[in-house]
């Protein structure tokens, strides 16, 4: 089958327009059933969060890295990676405790792009 050259421009150029200014192409539209605020410049879901949880981990610090990792995959599963980058998240909470075989950490936070 043949396609018109200048079809096919016209119709990628009205499927590039008429995506909203705020979605990027690594959204997955999941995020638009939450609520969202401005939030110290930032766009974040207003009241949503997500956890992450590290299991049991030889050090401290790689609990922590795990626990965001893990809020990390899911984040983005849910709504893109643009979304899921736990520095900009707003609300951050985060615990570890000391186990019996290491260090195990918790983190909670609201998505912000």
């Amino acid at each position: 089958m043949k396609i018109n050259k200048g079809i096919a421009l016209a119709i990628a150029a009205l499927v590039a327009f008429s995506v909203p200014s705020v979605a990027s192409a690594d959204q997955t539209g999941m995020a638009g059933m939450h609520d969202w605020k401005r939030e110290r410049g930032r766009t974040c879901f207003a009241s949503h969060s997500h956890s992450g949880t590290s299991g049991i981990k030889r050090t401290k610090k790689a609990a922590m890295r795990a626990a965001i990792h893990s809020w990390y995959e899911y984040t983005a599963g849910e709504y893109g990676s643009d979304w899921a980058k736990f520095r900009r998240s707003a609300g951050r909470v985060h615990s570890c405790t000391r186990e019996s075989g290491g260090w195990s950490c918790y983190v909670e936070s609201r998505p912000c792009l």
